[in-house]
């Protein structure tokens, strides 16, 4: 149903939107950039992937050094718990900022940009609601131990606010305040698990956006793939999603490197280009779902729950620190 929709023949209506040619970096070096040669120049960057790489190797140094290092995990302690506070102020004033995104998008695109690739658009959002609805209600029904109907009532506002921002960073707020007191998951694994799933879990971005928009460039050029272009599509843009930054439009830079392999002209991201801030927010949606589904699964089959370990809540926690 998905290739019916994106089979459109070239036509005059599409019109190329403005592109600049940028450099695409192998796939060597794509893990090669996971490894922080410089700590703070990471953190100075915001290079998330290379930051939990890091914090990785720290929080396994600190483990293994045990008592010596105690000073140093209460103050790391500290220094999450005023994060969190940080964090309720940001959700405090999402609603405005949820509001003036949406006029945004609305007032800035509307209707009539979205009829020439209607099909396209069609094509991305009902795959993406399809591998939210399948996909990840069947890991929640079958390994999560939750209902369906609940889980998406649950992330439902979170959802939202992926939806607005295009920004699996930006949506991290609220994705861990759902995932905690909504999905009942251990604080101490969710503000772990949550950021790296931000950066390398990208379903929508590294999956189902870049092969979709690879059939849909190769039919507007009129190029046949095959069994094996397909395969390398799956291979590389599994790979790519690795590199792609949880922001706006960067599913579009890394979706460069699957065209490059497979062959196809990098000239048909033009076509695409000017209607994909709609596309991205279907795909961020997608993301964070899979973030939080990931989340709770393992979780719940590890014991990692806070209702099963009888670990306190969020707002316990608040009230502890705020009395010590």
């Amino acid at each position: 149903m998905v290739a019916h929709l994106i089979d459109l023949a070239p036509s005059t209506e599409l019109i190329a939107a403005d592109s600049t040619v940028r450099t695409v970096p192998p796939v060597s070096q794509v893990l090669l950039n996971i490894i922080p040669r410089n700590p703070f120049a990471a953190l100075a960057e915001g290079n998330v992937l290379q930051i939990i790489v890091f914090a990785v190797l720290v929080g396994l140094a600190l483990n293994q050094l045990g008592e010596q290092v105690a000073p140093l995990k209460r103050g790391f302690e500290a220094a999450r718990e005023v994060m969190f506070q940080l964090t309720r102020w940001v959700l405090e004033l999402t609603p405005i900022g949820v509001f003036g995104l949406m006029a945004w998008v609305v007032g800035s695109f509307g209707l009539d940009m979205l009829l020439p690739l209607g099909k396209f658009i069609v094509a991305i959002y009902i795959a993406c609601l399809l591998h939210m609805a399948l996909t990840y209600g069947g890991l929640m029904h079958f390994f999560g131990g939750m209902k369906v109907s609940r889980f998406f009532k649950a992330v439902f506002p979170t959802q939202l606010i992926a939806f607005s921002t295009s920004s699996s960073y930006g949506t991290l707020p609220s994705t861990l305040k759902t995932t905690t007191e909504g999905l009942k998951v251990s604080p101490r694994y969710a503000i772990f698990v949550l950021p790296l799933g931000a950066t390398i879990n990208m379903d929508g971005c590294g999956g189902i956006y870049p092969a979709i928009a690879s059939v849909f460039i190769a039919q507007l050029y009129g190029i046949p793939l095959g069994m094996e272009q397909y395969l390398l599509i799956m291979f590389t843009a599994t790979l790519a999603s690795l590199g792609t930054a949880g922001i706006p439009g960067s599913a579009v830079i890394m979706l460069t490197v699957t065209l490059s392999v497979v062959g196809l002209p990098l000239e048909g991201i033009a076509f695409i280009a000017a209607i994909d801030r709609i596309i991205d927010m279907i795909r961020t949606t997608t993301n964070i779902t899979g973030d939080m589904v990931v989340a709770r699964v393992v979780a719940y089959q590890e014991g990692l729950l806070e209702e099963e370990q009888g670990l306190p809540s969020t707002c316990e926690i608040d009230k502890t620190w705020a009395q010590n």
